[in-house]
């Protein structure tokens, strides 16, 4: 039984690895963010089709449904594009550590969404996020769009995050991500069409290093993470889970330090207001699961 619950955590742990090593394939796949995500997307969708099929999981679900996930895939695909151009705009480090904002974003999306009180403590942490983000910004001015994109990117990914809690109860996170995907490939598809050159041959000129870290992308961050992230919730309490995932910046700037020491070299005040931001986000976790805990034994 404890080599079962080791097993389960060390999963848990490659899994957040996986989130923060899509920050280094954006850095390696040389084509800009919105073509990545949607050969991300339509990758991604296949591969979960082909599961689908063998898996022998039923697709069919209302209308009404469908159009809710659509309004969700149009959200990743958001949340995928301006986190990639973040990394375009700035570097990995700036990215991931506005992407950890999203955990104030929630604080006041949730409430919304489940008509809930707003609590005490997650204005204080919003205003140290805040302060953390001043931080970084005083630091960094030259890397401002990469900020404002990558603040962009933690807003999508919580407003996405809330909206996909709520599917769950009635849909498989199976069924959840084939159709959100199909809409966001759909989504950038439209715009490709209408705003850009659309789909000329230059589009679909990739080179062999572009697309191996695609297809990386697509199949092991995106299609199996989505899958096996569900799959772990089941046995680990979506609470560790959560906390877990509050690394992935951490893994993410590691990993970005080693293997691109020039282009993420920052200022030390970086460093201060991105530990500040990690901090307070692992707080709220810690925090949120006493006030749960305490509710249940009450």
């Amino acid at each position: 039984m404890p080599n079962a619950k080791l097993k389960n955590y060390l999963h848990l742990h490659f899994l957040v690895f996986i989130a923060g090593f899509t920050a280094i394939l954006g850095e390696l796949i040389t084509i800009t963010a919105i073509p990545l995500v949607w050969f991300r997307m339509v990758i991604a969708a296949i591969l979960m089709f082909i599961y689908i099929k063998v898996a022998k999981v039923k697709l069919k679900i209302r209308l009404k449904s469908i159009l809710k996930l659509s309004v969700a895939g149009i959200i990743i695909a958001l949340h995928w594009i301006t986190f990639f151009g973040a990394i375009d705009e700035a570097n990995i480090s700036i990215a991931l550590a506005m992407f950890s904002t999203g955990a104030f974003f929630a604080s006041f999306i949730e409430p919304i969404i489940y008509k809930r009180k707003i609590i005490w403590y997650e204005i204080l942490f919003g205003i140290i996020v805040i302060f953390g983000v001043f931080i970084i910004t005083q630091s960094e001015i030259k890397y401002l769009t990469g900020i404002l994109l990558g603040i962009s990117s933690a807003f999508f990914s919580s407003l996405f995050a809330v909206l996909n809690g709520s599917f769950l109860k009635q849909h498989t996170a199976t069924v959840i991500s084939f159709y959100e995907f199909l809409s966001g490939v759909f989504f950038i598809s439209l715009y490709l069409l209408f705003f850009t050159d659309g789909f000329t041959q230059d589009f679909f000129n990739l080179s062999t290093s572009d697309f191996i870290y695609l297809f990386i992308l697509a199949s092991v961050c995106t299609a199996y993470a989505f899958i096996a992230s569900v799959y772990v919730m089941k046995l680990i309490s979506p609470y560790t889970v959560i906390l877990t995932y509050n690394l992935e910046p951490i893994y993410g700037i590691v990993m970005a330090i080693i293997l691109f020491p020039e282009k993420e070299k920052m200022s030390t005040s970086f460093y201060y207001g991105a530990i500040l931001i990690i901090i307070t986000v692992i707080l709220n976790g810690i925090l949120k699961n006493s006030r749960k805990l305490k509710r249940k034994t009450s």
